[in-house]
């Protein structure tokens, strides 16, 4: 039986990627593209590196979950690991479950200060688990943006475990491969002109041009206020051999371009928060959460609506005067 091995650290980077970009079309006044992975591998092939990274993501997760006294509990993580998954026991707190537990709270924490409809943003790997085992307030909606062949893979195994939103809230899957991703999301209710939470772990990105895609689409599709959590990807970090000593001023002014202001969390800050002790060797994701300082293009729609009609009403009321 062959079996696949788990790395101590998730690090899609490093893997031997056997990949494509496809750029994807996008309708926007802020034009914006974002790059799916598409993989000439067999989904089902141990070899495929977003099905591994995924089962890795999930096995942590599964792991974590038996600990003694867990950061977080994810009952579902442990379906979405196959039986010839090569089991390590970990010994040290992974700084992905860290960061896993970080998201977590953020989310819940700004989710429930949202009056009426939440509008909740999930860019993941396909396996992520937050819209079943989280408990969401009633009136949100969840969006799961990933992998389509990833997330069909995980979603069988959740409907066999019994896996469900709680009740009051609606989840939609938005495939990564999709033509227009903000047609589908809007399709499915999205509203740019109400508030919204996106957070990011283990969506596929291989260069720093593809986040500035990301970046560039939620700058269009996010409220003014809006936020945007997760981890930043490795490659990022060494995104530039000249600016690795100057990574958070980098950092700062690419999202500030788009829009967001930023803080990056340190690992060693949220475990120290935590009285929880953890490996950091080789990992190198950075934590992050931003805040929308521009109008989504639903608001400048909006506010153009609004000064066309204020002007509209003065050349009436001019005429009437005549």
């Amino acid at each position: 039986m062959a079996f696949i091995h788990v790395p101590a650290i998730v690090d899609c980077v490093n893997m031997n990627m056997n990949f494509h970009l496809m750029p994807l079309r996008c309708n926007s006044k802020r034009t914006f593209c974002v790059s799916a992975v598409n993989l000439n591998n067999d989904s089902t092939n141990n070899n495929d590196p977003l099905l591994l990274s995924a089962t890795t993501s999930a096995f942590l997760r599964s792991q974590e979950t038996l600990r003694p006294d867990p950061l977080f509990v994810d009952q579902y993580a442990s379906c979405l690991v196959p039986q010839n998954f090569h089991k390590e026991k970990l010994q040290d707190l992974n700084p992905y479950c860290l960061a896993t537990k970080f998201i977590d709270d953020k989310l819940l924490h700004t989710v429930n200060l949202i009056d009426g409809v939440k509008q909740v943003v999930l860019l993941t790997d396909g396996m992520d688990t937050r819209p079943y085992r989280l408990q969401w307030p009633a009136s949100t909606i969840i969006f799961d943006i990933s992998p389509e062949r990833i997330f069909q893979i995980a979603a069988e195994k959740l409907e066999g475990a019994g896996a469900k939103v709680p009740k009051g809230s609606l989840f939609y899957h938005i495939p990564l491969e999709s033509s227009d991703i903000k047609q589908n999301l809007q399709l499915r209710g999205y509203n740019g002109s109400r508030p919204s939470i996106w957070a990011m772990q283990g969506f596929p990105m291989m260069t720093l041009a593809n986040f500035e895609e990301v970046l560039s689409m939620l700058s269009s599709l996010a409220m003014e206020g809006s936020f945007f959590l997760g981890e930043l990807p490795t490659f990022l970090s060494d995104a530039e051999t000249d600016i690795k000593s100057n990574t958070k001023p980098w950092l700062n002014k690419l999202f500030m371009s788009n829009g967001f202001r930023v803080e990056m969390i340190n690992h060693k800050g949220v475990s120290e928060s935590s009285k929880e002790e953890f490996g950091s060797a080789h990992y190198s994701n950075k934590l992050f959460v931003a805040e929308q300082l521009r109008l989504s293009d639903d608001q400048m729609e909006a506010w153009r609506r609004q000064f066309q009609r204020v002007e509209d009403e003065g050349d009436e009321e001019g005429f009437e005067e005549l």
